[in-house]
């Protein structure tokens, strides 16, 4: 009998550590530090290719926003569809997964990952009819930013740079028996 060797992952970041620097990093709220952390993934992304993680690459995209509106070096309709496209792409690549081959309502779909039903409604405004206030992008971004930081992120980091009140804490507990995603989605 010949013994398998245990099957190693190779992922596109060095280690442990540079994972936690870069999740701390775009989450931070210091634009230098977000765009550290943004070139970081850029190197992930051009080492990994499609199999980038989704999480990781809505997550660069929506702090990439970010990064651009504290610049000031946007006009606000540029930022508008700046933040649409990462927010539309968010929805559509999370709930992609979810899509059996009958197709079922994005409402559903988000209802099943506990995405605010607004944020698919914003999605669709995005994508079919008049563009929304800059304002409104932005509090999808960030509700979208923070659902990672919460769905993705944490769970990634079993929760150890997370500073959390025991609120939180429940309503995280609550989210993750609620949340049935697939594994494969967040690999």
């Amino acid at each position: 009998r010949r013994r398998l060797k245990p099957l190693r992952t190779v992922v596109a970041w060095r280690g442990r550590a540079e994972w936690d620097q870069v999740m701390v990093g775009l989450y931070c709220g210091d634009s230098r530090l977000q765009q550290d952390a943004l070139d970081r993934v850029s190197a992930w992304k051009s080492r990994y290719g499609p199999k980038m993680p989704l999480a990781v690459d809505c997550t660069a995209e929506l702090i990439r926003c970010k990064v651009l509106d504290s610049s000031g070096r946007l006009k606000s309709h540029e930022l508008i569809l700046s933040y649409g496209l990462a927010l539309v792409r968010f929805v559509n690549l999370i709930t992609e997964r979810k899509q059996k081959m009958v197709s079922i309502p994005l409402r559903q779909l988000a209802r099943e990952v506990d995405i605010p039903i607004w944020v698919v409604d914003l999605r669709h405004e995005l994508t079919h009819g008049k563009l929304p206030r800059l304002a409104l992008c932005r509090k999808g971004c960030d509700v979208v930013l923070d659902w990672l930081r919460k769905m993705y992120w944490s769970r990634q980091l079993g929760n150890n740079l997370c500073e959390e009140s025991e609120d939180e804490e429940e309503e995280q507990e609550e989210m993750e028996a609620n949340a049935e995603l697939d594994s494969d989605a967040w690999e």
